[in-house]
C-alpha cells in the first residue's frame, strides 16, 4: 500500500462512530475499513480519490457512507454517477438500508434521462437532442398538460406540491416517481428537479455533471453548486470515452437525405436549398478521399460562406427544425443545425475528419468533429468540486486516469486487492493463436474455434466467450458452432434492453447442463451484468479488443504522446486491456464463486501487455489447457 496513503488510513473515533451510524451493514470488512478511512480523509481535506477496487469489496457502501455523513453535517450534496440503471438499484437499496438501520432521514433524487421520464407516449423513442427541443417547444406553447399541471409562475401547483410531498415520504427510484406523478398528472422531471433542490444524494448519469450545458441547467434548477458537490463516479474507466463521445459531433449523407425529405414534406423550399448546399459541400470535400482524411474548420465553413451567411443559415435551419418537431417530435434538419453550431468551436484537443465509403453501392460521406481530450471539461469540474471519487474494478494503471481526466496533484490513489479466495480462480493465457489484424485468415479462425470449443465442452457449466468485434465473432462462430456440444447463445448488434434480458435469463437456465454465450468485449454482455454462483463457470477472452488502426486512433496516440509521452499505452494498449479485464470480471462476482478466466492470444504473453494484469493474479501460461481445466474442476475428460 502507498505509504503516503497508508498514513491517512487510520480508524479514528469518528470513523468508528461512522461505521456504527451510517454504514448500512452490521459488519465491516477489513478492506472496507481502509476504504472508509481513505474516502473520509479525502473529503475532510477536500482532496480527490482514484480507487481501483475489484468486484465484491462493497465499494458502494464504503464510499456513500462517509460521503453522506459529511454531506449531512456540512450541507453538501452527494452525486453518485453511473451509466448503468442496475447500479441505480444497488445505490437505492444501500441508502434504504442506511435509513432503516440508522434512523437517518435521507432525501434521494434518482434521475434518469429526461426523455425516459416523460409520460407522453413516444417521448423515449427520439434522440436526446430532439427531445430537449420538442419538450421546450411544448412548454413554451403550453401544449404539455403535465407541465402546466406542475408549475405556475415558477412555483409548484397544488398537484405538483402534493406529488413532491408523496415522493419525499420515502426513497423512490425513478420508476416509482413516474408512477406517483402519473397519479397526480404532473411532470416527473419537474418534480425530481424540485426534489434535487433539497436532496442529500442525487443518483444520475455521468452527463448531469460532465455535460457543461446539462450541468449548468441542473444546478440552476436545483439551486446547487459544483463547489458543494461530493462526486462519486462508478465504473470510472468509462468516463474518458463517455466524455469524448459527448463532445464529438458528426454530419452524414444519411442525415442530409432525411433532412431533404423533411423539408419537402413540410413545403419549405428555402430550407431545401440550404440543405442541398450542405450536401454539395460534403461531396466537394470528399472528392479526393479514398477512405478518410483530416480537414480543418475552414474547409467546411468557407465553402458554405461562398453563397450564404453561415450563422444565419444555421439559425434558419434550427427555426425550421422547430416547426418539424411540432409535427413529428424529431428533426434531421435540427441535426444539421446543431452540427453547424458546434463545428466552428475551438480546435485544441479536437480533430476533424471526413470519411467516404461505399455502403450497398452508394457513397456515404461523414464529416465529424471528434474530441481527443476529455480533460477539456473534466479537469475543471474535478478541480471545482469539493471531492471527486473515481472508482472501478479496472482502473489500472491509475496514473493514466489521473492524466487523461486531469486530476490535480495530491489526488489520493489506492489499489485494493480482490477479497475473494485465490484458490477459487484460475487465470490462464493460451499463447497458440492471435487476432492480430495481419494474421487473420480462415486457418486462424478454425484454430481459435477449435480451442474455444475444447474449452467450453470441457467446462462443467456455462461459459462466456468474448471477441474483439462482431465481425470476428461471426467469422469464428461459423466454425465454432459445428464443434460445440453445448447450446450456444450469440449476441447480436443492436440488441435492445428486453432482448438482452431475455437472452441472459435463458442462458442462466443452463447452469447445470452448460451453455455458451458468444459476445463482444465492451458490448452488451461484457460489462454491467451479474452471473454469480453457478450461472457462469468460465470466461474466455479471444484476442485483444484494440481500436481499429484508423485515423482517429493514430491521432489519439499522437496527442497523448505530445501531452504525456505515453501515446501508445494511453491511446491504444491500455483501453483494450481495460475492455478485456471488464469482460473477465463477469466470472467471479461473489466470494463463493469458482471459475476460470482464459485469455486466448499470443500477445497477452508480451511484456507490454502482460504487465497490465492485476498484481494479485497468478497467471498460468500454458497450451495444455484441458489438463488445467480438469485439474481445477476435478473432472475427468478424454483428451484429444
Amino acid at each position: 500500500m502507498n505509504l503516503i496513503i497508508q498514513s491517512y488510513l487510520y480508524i479514528s473515533t469518528r470513523n468508528l462512530n461512522l461505521m456504527k451510524s451510517l454504514f448500512p451493514h452490521e459488519n465491516v470488512r477489513p478492506i472496507q475499513k481502509d476504504m472508509l478511512s481513505l474516502v473520509s480523509k479525502a473529503i475532510e481535506k477536500k482532496k480527490h480519490v482514484i480507487m481501483h477496487a475489484p468486484t465484491g469489496i462493497g465499494k458502494t457502501a464504503a464510499t456513500i457512507a462517509p460521503a453522506l455523513e459529511y454531506a449531512l453535517e456540512n450541507d453538501k450534496t452527494v452525486f453518485f454517477l453511473t451509466s448503468r440503471h442496475t447500479q441505480h438499484e444497488i445505490v437505492l437499496d444501500t441508502l434504504k438500508q442506511i435509513q432503516d438501520k440508522c434512523g437517518e432521514k435521507v432525501i434521494v433524487a434518482d434521475i434518469i434521462g429526461k426523455r425516459w421520464l416523460c409520460p407522453q407516449f413516444g417521448g423515449a423513442k427520439i434522440s436526446s437532442g430532439d427531445f430537449i427541443e420538442f419538450c421546450k417547444s411544448q412548454r413554451e406553447k403550453d401544449l404539455c398538460s403535465y407541465y402546466t399541471n406542475t408549475t405556475s409562475k415558477n412555483k409548484l401547483t397544488v398537484e405538483g406540491q402534493a406529488a413532491l410531498d408523496k415522493v419525499r415520504e420515502s426513497i423512490h427510484g425513478a420508476e416509482g416517481v413516474i408512477k406517483i406523478c402519473e397519479n397526480y398528472k404532473v411532470c416527473p422531471y419537474e418534480v425530481l428537479m424540485k426534489l434535487a433542490n433539497s436532496a442529500d444524494v442525487v443518483i444520475a448519469d455521468y452527463y448531469y455533471i460532465f455535460n457543461p450545458v446539462i450541468q449548468e441547467n441542473f444546478f440552476s434548477r436545483s439551486s446547487g453548486r459544483l463547489e458543494d458537490s461530493i462526486i462519486i463516479v462508478d465504473e470510472g474507466h468509462n468516463l474518458p470515452v463517455r466524455i469524448r463521445e459527448l463532445l464529438s459531433t458528426k454530419l452524414s449523407s444519411f442525415i442530409i437525405s432525411r433532412a431533404i425529405k423533411e423539408a419537402g414534406k413540410y413545403s419549405n423550399d428555402g430550407i431545401s436549398e440550404y440543405i442541398t448546399k450542405v450536401e454539395m459541400v460534403l461531396k466537394n470535400m470528399s472528392r479526393d478521399v479514398k477512405y478518410e482524411k483530416l480537414v480543418s474548420t475552414g474547409d467546411f465553413v468557407n465553402l458554405i460562406k461562398r453563397d450564404y451567411d453561415y450563422e444565419q443559415m444555421a439559425a434558419a435551419l434550427e427555426f425550421a427544425a422547430d416547426d418539424v418537431r411540432e409535427q413529428q417530435r424529431s428533426s434531421f434538419i435540427g441535426s444539421i443545425s446543431s452540427f453547424m453550431s458546434e463545428w466552428p468551436s475551438e480546435d485544441e484537443g479536437f480533430i476533424r475528419i471526413i470519411e467516404s465509403r461505399m455502403i450497398k453501392g452508394e457513397q456515404n460521406i461523414t464529416l465529424s468533429r471528434r474530441c481527443l481530450d476529455p480533460a477539456i471539461i473534466s479537469a475543471d469540474i474535478i478541480k471545482k468540486s469539493h471531492t471527486t471519487i473515481l472508482m472501478s474494478g479496472t482502473l489500472s494503471p491509475m496514473s493514466m486516469y489521473k492524466d487523461v481526466l486531469g486530476f490535480p496533484d495530491g489526488t489520493f490513489m489506492e489499489s485494493f486487492d480482490s477479497p475473494f479466495p485465490k484458490k477459487n480462480r484460475m487465470t490462464m493465457v493460451i499463447p497458440k493463436t492471435t487476432t492480430k489484424y495481419s494474421a487473420r485468415n480462415e486457418k486462424q479462425y478454425q484454430e481459435i474455434a477449435t480451442i474455444v470449443s475444447d474449452i467450453s465442452n470441457s467446462v462443467p457449466g456455462n461459459s462466456a466467450v468474448f471477441f474483439p468485434s462482431y465481425r470476428l465473432l461471426t467469422d469464428i462462430a461459423h466454425y465454432y458452432n459445428t464443434l460445440s456440444k453445448k447450446t450456444t447463445f450469440t449476441e447480436a448488434m443492436g440488441m435492445d434492453k428486453n432482448e438482452k434480458k431475455q437472452m441472459l435469463e435463458q442462458f442462466k437456465k443452463y447452469k447445470d447442463s452448460g451453455a455458451v454465450l458468444l459476445g463482444v468485449a465492451s458490448a452488451n454482455f461484457a460489462e454491467g451484468i451479474d452471473l454469480p454462483g453457478d450461472f457462469l463457470k468460465c470466461v474466455v477472452i479471444v484476442g485483444l479488443p484494440l481500436q481499429p488502426p484508423n485515423l482517429e486512433t493514430k491521432e489519439l496516440i499522437r496527442y497523448y504522446d505530445n501531452r504525456f509521452s505515453n501515446g501508445w499505452d494511453y491511446g491504444y494498449v491500455l483501453p483494450a486491456i481495460t475492455k478485456s479485464m471488464q469482460a473477465a470480471g463477469r466470472c467471479i462476482r461473489t466470494e463463493t464463486d469458482k471459475g476460470m478466466i482464459i485469455f486466448l492470444d499470443q500477445r497477452y504473453t508480451w511484456p507490454n501487455y502482460f504487465k497490465c494484469f492485476p498484481s494479485d493474479w497468478d497467471i498460468k501460461i500454458t497450451v495444455d489447457f484441458q489438463k488445467e481445466i480438469s485439474k481445477f474442476y476435478g473432472t475427468q475428460m478424454t483428451l484429444k
